[in-house]
């Protein structure tokens, strides 16, 4: 088991922008739909141009919620579970029509891109990881998080992000796929204020069913709601989120 203190938090999805915004929705949650992007003021227009629509969310909440100082300080974790999905499969479209790739696309399409524009954008210097774990790539973030606070980070900045695939795939998905980004600023537990929460792992028969949300979100709507417990099943392990006074 590990804990963590959740010592703020940002989120963004389509209809979905502001604080209120996402402790209203927490409540009566639904599947975010919308064509919006973030504006991501915090970054220069001519980088800003190179950001695709799940970049500019992943980036977005990162700016939101990483700390005003101690920069290269504080380690990154980025997790997506498909990651910039879309740019990759216009590669590998180009490639069975024989056309060339272009090497910028390509450079930006592999999963630590992401990490890698926000680093070059905000002047991080520090660590950073990007990481995919299918189902379960928000306990494997918190994971990698707990393992940074016990190596002794002050905070570790998180942040989760996914986007809808391309029709091509949509006979494999196995949960609801809306874009979405969230980041949380977490702290050793008990370590200032905010949701002191912990995560649970044990052997487990079968998967959890899909719900209206994908599980990435929904651990974010469990942070917000204010629910003691959050159970999630896949790939033959129990998670078990738990909030703790």
């Amino acid at each position: 088991m590990i804990e963590f203190t959740v010592a703020d938090w940002a989120a963004w999805a389509p209809g979905l922008q502001q604080r209120e915004d996402w402790q209203a929705w927490a409540l009566q949650p639904t599947l975010p739909r919308g064509d919006d992007t973030p504006a991501l003021s915090e970054v220069p227009a001519m980088q800003r141009r190179r950001i695709e629509r799940l970049g500019r969310m992943a980036v977005q909440v990162a700016c939101w919620c990483a700390p005003a100082s101690q920069s290269g300080e504080v380690p990154l974790v980025f997790a997506s579970r498909h990651g910039d999905v879309q740019r990759s499969f216009e590669l590998l479209d180009n490639l069975t029509r024989g056309e060339p790739m272009s090497p910028t696309h390509f450079g930006l399409s592999v999963h630590n891109a992401i990490a890698a524009l926000y680093t070059i954008i905000r002047g991080e210097r520090g660590n950073y990881t990007a990481l995919a774990a299918g189902r379960s790539t928000a306990e494997a973030a918190m994971v990698e998080a707990a393992g940074l606070l016990a190596d002794g980070a002050p905070e570790v900045l998180v942040v989760v992000y996914d986007a809808q695939p391309p029709e091509v795939y949509a006979n494999f998905l196995d949960e609801p796929d809306p874009f979405y980004a969230w980041s949380w600023r977490v702290r050793a537990a008990g370590h200032g204020d905010g949701a002191r929460i912990s995560l649970a792992s044990a052997p487990a028969d079968g998967d959890r069913e899909a719900t209206v949300l994908p599980h990435g979100l929904d651990v974010m709507r469990f942070l917000l709601s204010g629910d003691a417990e959050l159970q999630h099943c896949a790939d033959g392990v129990g998670w078990t989120w738990r909030r703790h006074a």
